[in-house]
C-alpha cells in the first residue's frame, strides 16, 4: 500500500493531467458520437419522410383508381339498360327467371371485368333481393339480411352519390370490408336495385402493404377516428381521437410532416385526406425503429470507442514523455534537501524541462559560491579569533610560571627549574606558531606534557596524568591545540572539591576514525553544565590560552563536518569523559 501511495506521489502531476485528458476526450467523444447520431437520424428521417410523402401519393393514387373504376362501373351499371329492365320487370315463369338470371350475369360479366382491382367483388341486388355476386367468396351474402341491414338504410338516406362504408357486421360474415355502396334510382327516384362494390380489409391493404416494414405503418382512419386498415394488424377497429387530430392538422397547417407521440411511442407522422373513401391515409414512422434499422449505432459507438482509446494512448504516451522529465527534475530538487547541493540537476526530457535545469543548476552554482565565500570567510573569521586566542597567552599564567621558576632556583632545585623552563620555552614557541598547522599525535601528546609538567612544577603531583596511546597512531596528524584545552580544563576545573586524582589520555584508532579522549575522576559535572553532548559556553577564560572547549568542537565540525567533533560525559563525583573524534589523517595539512 505505501509502495502504491508512494507511485501516485511520485507521478502526481502525470495522474491529475492523464485524468483530466482522459475524461475531456471521453466527454469529447461522447458529444460528438451523439451528436452524429442525432445528425444522421434526422437526416435520415428527413430523407425517409420525404420518400414516404412520394409513396403516400402512390397509394393515394391506386385508391382513387380503384374509387374511379368504381364510379365508372356504376355509371355503366345505371345506363345499361338490359340490366335496368331486367330488375325492373317481374319474371313469373321459370323461363323468365333464366333469362333474367342470364342476362344479368352476361351484363355484370363485361362490367365487372373493368373494375380495378379485380380483388374488389361486384354485387347487385334487386328488390326482390335477388342477388348476383361476382364473387361469392370474397363476400358470401345473403340476400334478405344484406335487404335488412343498415347498409341499405344509409344508402337510401344518401342522394345519388357511391356511399362507402366500413362494414363488420352479420353482413360481412364478421369480415372487415370496405363496401361502396349506390341504389339504382329511377328519374323518379324509384329505386330499382342496389349495386355494391366489396372490397376487404385484407385486399385494401394489399394497395400500401408493399410500402411497409418495420416501425414504418400505415393506416386508414375515418373521421370518426376509427383505424379500419393498417399493417398494424392489433390496432384495426381501434379509435384514437388523438391520431386523428394529428391527421386533420395536415389539412389546417399544409405540412408534410410532423413529430408526434402516440400510442406512448415518438413518431414522424404523414397524413392525407382522401375524399373518394372519405378515410385519412396516415403514415406512422417510428423513428427509433426505422433509424436502428438503417444506422448502425453499434459501428458508431465501437468507431467512437476505437478512436477513446487511439486518443487516450497517444495521449498517455506524450504527457508521459513530457511528466517524467518534469517528475525526475523534481526528485532531483527534493533529493537536494538532503545535502546534496554539490549534485548538479541532469538536463535532460523536453525544450521546458532542459531550461528550467538549466537555469535551476545556475542558481545553484552561484548559490554553491556564495556558501563557499560564506564558509570562507566564517574560517579565516574563526582561525582569527583562534589566532588571537592563541596568541593572547595569559599573562598570569606567564608570571605565575616564571615565579614558580624563580622560587625553584632559589631552593636550588636547578633540575627542576631547566626541565620547567624548557617545557614552558616549548609550550610558547609551539602556542605561538601557525594555527593551521597540524601536528603529529606524537607532537601534541609533547605539548601536553609539556603543559602537565609546567602544572605539575608549579602545584605538585597531586593529580595525576597517564598517557596510553596506540602506537599506530603516533604518525597520525589532528589540528594543533584540540587536545590542550580539555587537559587545562580537567586541571583546574575537575579537582575543586576532590584535591588528588588522575588523569587519563587515551588515543586510539577506530575503523576510520582517531578517537581522543580525556577522563578525570573528579568532580564530574551535573547536566546544567554540558550543553547538547558538547560543552556549555559559559566558561571563562582561565589560564594558558584561553581556548574554550566550545571552540574545538566548533573547529573540528568546521573542518571536517558534522560527523566530528566533541562530546562529553559526566557524573557529578565520578568524573569526566570527553571524547574528541577526528578523521585519520596520515598526512599533514
Amino acid at each position: 500500500m505505501k509502495r502504491m501511495l508512494k507511485i501516485i506521489h511520485s507521478n502526481n502531476l502525470f495522474i491529475k493531467i492523464f485524468l483530466v485528458m482522459v475524461i475531456s476526450i471521453i466527454a469529447v467523444s461522447l458529444s460528438i458520437t451523439y451528436s452524429s447520431i442525432q445528425m444522421s437520424s434526422n437526416l435520415f428521417m428527413d430523407t425517409f419522410s420525404i420518400t414516404n410523402s412520394k409513396i403516400m401519393n402512390q397509394i393515394t393514387e391506386r385508391i382513387d383508381n380503384f374509387t374511379e373504376s368504381t364510379v365508372s362501373a356504376s355509371l355503366e351499371v345505371e345506363t345499361n339498360g338490359v340490366m335496368k329492365q331486367a330488375l325492373l320487370e317481374n319474371h313469373p315463369t321459370t323461363v323468365d327467371e333464366s333469362n333474367f338470371y342470364y342476362e344479368m350475369k352476361y351484363e355484370m360479366d363485361r362490367i365487372y371485368a373493368e373494375v380495378d382491382p379485380n380483388d374488389a367483388n361486384m354485387v347487385i341486388m334487386s328488390n326482390n333481393q335477388h342477388v348476383f355476386n361476382m364473387n361469392y367468396i370474397k363476400w358470401p351474402v345473403d340476400g334478405n339480411k344484406l335487404a335488412n341491414s343498415d347498409l341499405i338504410k344509409r344508402v337510401k338516406e344518401s342522394s345519388n352519390d357511391i356511399v362507402y362504408q366500413f362494414e363488420n357486421s352479420e353482413v360481412t360474415n364478421g369480415v372487415p370490408m370496405i363496401v361502396a355502396s349506390k341504389a339504382l334510382r329511377l328519374k323518379s327516384d324509384y329505386i330499382y336495385g342496389y349495386l355494391f362494390f366489396s372490397l376487404t380489409e385484407r385486399d385494401l391493404r394489399k394497395f400500401y402493404e408493399s410500402y411497409t416494414s418495420a416501425g414504418n405503418n400505415v393506416m386508414l382512419i375515418t373521421p370518426g377516428g376509427k383505424i379500419i386498415s393498417s399493417n398494424l394488424k392489433e390496432r384495426i377497429g381501434d379509435t384514437s381521437e388523438k391520431l386523428l387530430n394529428y391527421a386533420k392538422s395536415f389539412e389546417d397547417e399544409d405540412l408534410e410532416y410532423r413529430q408526434v407521440n402516440v400510442f406512448d411511442h415518438d413518431y414522424t407522422i404523414l397524413s392525407q385526406y382522401l375524399p373518394s373513401l372519405d378515410v385519412y391515409l396516415v403514415n406512422l414512422i417510428d423513428q427509433r425503429v426505422v433509424a436502428d434499422n438503417v444506422i448502425d449505432t453499434s459501428d458508431i459507438i465501437l468507431i467512437s470507442v476505437a478512436i477513446v482509446g487511439i486518443a487516450v494512448l497517444v495521449a498517455f504516451l506524450i504527457l508521459r514523455r513530457m511528466t517524467v522529465s518534469i517528475s525526475q527534475l523534481v526528485n532531483q530538487i527534493s533529493d537536494m534537501g538532503r545535502y546534496q547541493f554539490n549534485k548538479p540537476l541532469k538536463v535532460t526530457g523536453g525544450y521546458e524541462t532542459q531550461k528550467i535545469a538549466e537555469a535551476f543548476n545556475y542558481m545553484l552554482n552561484e548559490l554553491q559560491d556564495y556558501v563557499q565565500l560564506l564558509m570562507n570567510t566564517q574560517e579565516k573569521q574563526r582561525k582569527a579569533e583562534l589566532e588571537a586566542l592563541q596568541h593572547q597567552i595569559n599573562p598570569h599564567f606567564i608570571y605565575n610560571t616564571l615565579a614558580s621558576i624563580k622560587f625553584m632556583i632559589k631552593q636550588e632545585k636547578q633540575e627542576i627549574a631547566e626541565n620547567t623552563m624548557d617545557s614552558f620555552i616549548a609550550l610558547i614557541q609551539n602556542s605561538l606558531s601557525n594555527v593551521d598547522e597540524t601536528v603529529s599525535v606524537e607532537q601534541e601528546l609533547e605539548n601536553l606534557k609539556n603543559y602537565v609538567q609546567i602544572n605539575q612544577a608549579r602545584y605538585g603531583d597531586r593529580i595525576k596524568v597517564n598517557y596510553l596511546i596506540s602506537p599506530d597512531c603516533l604518525d597520525l596528524y589532528l589540528p594543533k591545540l584540540v587536545l590542550q584545552p580539555f587537559i587545562e580544563n580537567a586541571f583546574f576545573h575537575a579537582f575543586t572539591k576532590k584535591k588528588n586524582g588522575f588523569i587519563q589520555i587515551l588515543i586510539a584508532r577506530r575503523e576510520n576514525q582517531l578517537v581522543c579522549e580525556i577522563v578525570d575522576n573528579g568532580d564530574g559535572m551535573g547536566e546544567e553544565q554540558i550543553d547538547n553532548k558538547t560543552v556549555k559556553t559559559k566558561q571563562k577564560r582561565k589560564l594558558f590560552s584561553g581556548i574554550g572547549v566550545k571552540n574545538v568542537h566548533e573547529r573540528i565540525q568546521l573542518l571536517y563536518g558534522k560527523d566530528y567533533g566533541v562530546e562529553i560525559e559526566s557524573e557529578l563525583a565520578k568524573g569526566t569523559k570527553v571524547i574528541i573524534v577526528l578523521p585519520v589523517n596520515e598526512h599533514p595539512e
